[in-house]
């Protein structure tokens, strides 16, 4: 008797009102902030700021952000029962009944089918193919490869890549080999921070966590995000530092001295790494204030030498 309560208890909280409210909130608008790295490859090679390239990147972060809300209804409305087992996961609109189950998947379904195909007829094929694959991939992270050692790091960091990626490929520029390495290792760098917190944060706890992390060790996860923050700021000092990056009529070697505010932006994050708080990467850079004034001087420099002066 107690499912057939469960079900009518959840049955009454969906309302008119409150499914768009609840269909929002599973889309999870806080994490569409990652959207904004589409950005990157447009603003590394300076082309951002005509009109066709401020639309075009404003396209692509909509149709980025529908493919990812996508994801994200499909994800809750297949672990509903497991997260109305949660403490604190049993508050999402699905796991609570202010979204059924059905609904979650229908729109989730559409916005998977619809961002692609809009891509394709309103971007180029390339745009449309990376979005497909985007979406392939974290459908098949939702059903299994979540539950696969080390393969749950390098599809979420994938996701990351992809973002920064598909700017560039909607505009048909070059992406540099630098930029790719520079940032799959620095979203490699923050997921592993995160998960070696969540380990840190959840050690000895029981139930309160996803079960793969149990299989990592804090010494694994760690070694992880040190390394990705090495191979990262490398990369980003090659590609600084190259000739044909290097501009001639500049007041400053800005692009070279960026690479201070970029090391110093990585220390810091590691800061929070170390002591076990790396959680969202927003909320990490957003809620630190001298992070926030590194990065925001580290884009004053790479804009200045964007711009040549």
């Amino acid at each position: 008797m107690e499912r057939p309560r469960e079900a009518e208890r959840l049955a009454h909280k969906v309302t008119p009102l409150g499914l768009p409210a609840g269909l929002l909130r599973t889309a999870r608008p806080r994490q569409w902030v990652k959207n904004v790295l589409v950005v990157a490859a447009p603003a590394a090679a300076g082309e951002l700021f005509s009109r066709h390239a401020l639309l075009q990147v404003a396209l692509v972060f909509a149709l980025f952000t529908a493919a990812a809300s996508a994801v994200y209804l499909v994800n809750d409305a297949r672990d509903a029962d497991a997260d109305r087992a949660h403490p604190v996961k049993r508050n999402r609109p699905v796991a609570a009944g202010q979204v059924p189950v059905p609904v979650a998947y229908a729109v989730g379904g559409a916005l998977a089918l619809l961002a692609p195909v809009a891509a394709a007829a309103l971007c180029n094929p390339a745009t449309a193919a990376l979005l497909t694959a985007y979406v392939v991939m974290q459908l098949a992270y939702c059903v299994s490869l979540k539950h696969v050692l080390v393969v749950d790091l390098v599809v979420v960091t994938t996701g990351f890549l992809m973002r920064a990626m598909i700017g560039g490929l909607a505009l048909g520029i070059p992406l540099s080999r630098w930029f790719l390495i520079t940032t799959g290792f620095g979203a490699l760098f923050m997921v592993s921070a995160k998960r070696y917190s969540e380990a840190v944060q959840m050690a000895g706890k029981e139930g309160a966590t996803r079960a793969l992390l149990t299989e990592y060790t804090t010494g694994y996860l760690r070694f992880v995000w040190q390394l990705a923050a090495g191979v990262a700021v490398l990369a980003y000092c090659l590609w600084a530092m190259e000739e044909g990056g290097v501009a001639r009529s500049s007041l400053l070697p800005w692009r070279q001295l960026s690479v201070v505010a970029f090391v110093l932006a990585v220390l810091r994050y590691a800061v929070f790494a170390d002591r076990g708080t790396a959680g969202e990467p927003e909320d990490v850079v957003l809620r630190d204030r001298a992070l926030a004034v590194i990065g925001l001087v580290w884009i004053a420099m790479y804009g200045l030498a964007v711009a040549d002066w």
